[in-house]
């Protein structure tokens, strides 16, 4: 068990800094980006991201950039934040 929870330790600080070293100011599909995309978006970590992945397959597409405030963790603040990045394509 302590070999599985240092691997999924290990993967996960591996997707952050790719994540990172990847984040620029491109325009986010929230409806098809994976979570390590998502946390390209200011205020979006990793829990986050896939909060938004999880939300997304229980809930189907996101309707409006809006939507993304009805997960569970994002606020309208997040949302205007990056308004400018996000779109739902």
């Amino acid at each position: 068990m302590k070999h599985t929870s240092l691997f999924a330790t290990l993967v996960l600080l591996f997707a952050l800094a790719t994540g990172a070293v990847h984040a620029d100011d491109s325009v986010v599909n929230i409806n098809s980006a994976d979570a390590v995309t998502l946390t390209s978006l200011e205020g979006i970590g990793y829990s986050k991201a896939e909060a938004i992945v999880a939300y997304r397959e229980a809930n189907g597409s996101f309707k409006t950039p809006e939507d993304l405030a009805k997960v569970k963790g994002i606020g309208e603040r997040t949302v205007e934040k990056n308004a400018e990045r996000i779109t739902v394509k």
